[in-house]
């Protein structure tokens, strides 16, 4: 099951949020939340990355608790694409890295009215982004 979906600049600005089967909220703002997230995030890269017995090539890529998984994408420009989801789903480095190269770059990237430095308002990409994560088998499986 997926929860909900953060993207972050490279510096940590929150470019877009998504939420689908998200069941209890955080009792803060959104931008609260996301600073909280974002700075998480920073945090637990750099203690893996100091930490880590060998060279790195990928870094953090998740982390499990008894309630949700949180699995991290950053690519090479340093966007960075959290997705919450359940313990159990299976692949979801797959369903990023799709959600990536062919809804972000696809919506996003080439389209010439986005700013890449400006949060997301595109509404076709939204569109796009809600049938994608809606297909994916990961979307209500629990």
């Amino acid at each position: 099951m997926i929860y909900n979906l953060y993207i972050f600049d490279k510096g940590g600005k929150l470019l877009f949020y998504s939420e689908w089967n998200r069941q209890k909220q955080s009792g803060i703002s959104k931008d609260e939340e996301a600073k909280l997230m974002y700075g998480m995030l920073f945090s637990i890269k750099n203690f893996v990355t100091k930490i880590s017995p060998s060279d790195l090539k990928q870094g953090f890529l998740c982390y499990k608790t008894n309630k949700y998984a949180l699995h991290f994408l950053e690519t090479p420009t340093g966007l960075k694409f959290v997705l919450n989801t359940d313990v159990n789903a299976q692949k979801v480095r797959d369903v990023l890295q799709q959600l990536y190269s062919n809804v972000y770059v696809n919506y996003v990237v080439r389209n010439p009215i986005c700013n890449l430095q400006d949060p997301i308002k595109s509404e076709l990409f939204k569109t796009k982004l809600d049938s994608y994560i809606k297909q994916t088998s990961i979307y209500t499986t629990k």
